[in-house]
């Protein structure tokens, strides 16, 4: 979501890899050619748009973060630091925070978007397990991951939800097993966000479901938010009105729902 405009960037398997609607669902534009160029998308598995409206694919095609200017212009290409760039997401001082699957990292970009420069690059984790999405809370700095242990002794689709402090402390974790003895079914989660409130919220695919977690040092208080509709959530946003946007992949559509917290 642009926070500027209002206007909500995907990034899907067209020939054009990436979308932006306006508030009216109405396609406003397109970019990001599929191709071999280094400005083309080849393979893009997430995106996030800065307070000063550029857009940032992570592109696992050639394991590359890409920045383009609201138009679609490529204003810088950051190659060859990652393994595998998945998940990312803008903090309140228009960093970008990126989690790396294959080494089990997440990183802070600082950028000079306006010029298309990387001025700084930080590891501030490492030792995640298949880490994939990533979202921090604008009301305390925290930093949400989402693994997908891969290894012996994790079972399919088990997934953990970290939440570090905003000096990258751990407060709070929960795996699947430890969702699955507050809930009756299974629960895997694909997405990860914060309400405006600082609770965590995830998308539930194996219940097509969306799911608030609680605060996190209150973890985990569970509490279905919206669980009849979905059938493959794999992305979260909350807009400045609190209304929540849910991309349903096996859909291909964008949900929208006015919370009701009453």
């Amino acid at each position: 979501l642009c926070p500027k405009t209002g206007r909500v960037v995907v990034v899907h398997d067209g020939r054009r890899r990436v979308k932006i609607f306006d508030s009216g669902g109405g396609c406003a534009h397109q970019f990001g050619e599929k191709g071999e160029a280094a400005q083309d998308v080849r393979y893009p598995l997430d995106v996030t748009v800065t307070n000063d409206c550029h857009v940032v694919v992570t592109d696992a095609g050639d394991r590359s973060i890409k920045v383009f200017d609201f138009f679609g212009q490529i204003k810088l290409v950051i190659a060859g630091q990652f393994s595998l760039p998945w998940g990312v997401e803008t903090t309140p001082q228009n960093g970008v925070v990126v989690t790396d699957a294959e080494a089990g990292s997440l990183h802070l970009l600082e950028v000079d978007f306006p010029e298309g420069v990387l001025q700084r690059t930080e590891r501030l984790q490492v030792h995640l397990c298949s880490p994939r999405g990533v979202a921090v809370s604008w009301l305390t700095g925290a930093i949400a991951v989402l693994e997908h242990p891969l290894g012996l002794g994790s079972a399919v689709g088990s997934t953990t939800v970290k939440v570090f402090s905003p000096t990258m402390q751990l407060i709070s974790q929960v795996d699947s097993f430890g969702l699955s003895l507050f809930f009756p079914s299974r629960i895997t989660a694909s997405a990860v966000t914060f309400d405006h409130q600082g609770n965590v919220i995830v998308a539930d695919t194996s219940g097509q479901a969306v799911l608030c977690l609680g605060k996190p040092e209150e973890f985990p208080v569970l509490k279905p938010i919206i669980t009849h509709g979905l059938s493959h959530p794999v992305a979260l946003t909350f807009t400045k009105e609190n209304a929540l946007l849910v991309l349903d992949s096996a859909a291909h559509s964008i949900k929208v729902y006015k919370a009701d917290w009453g």
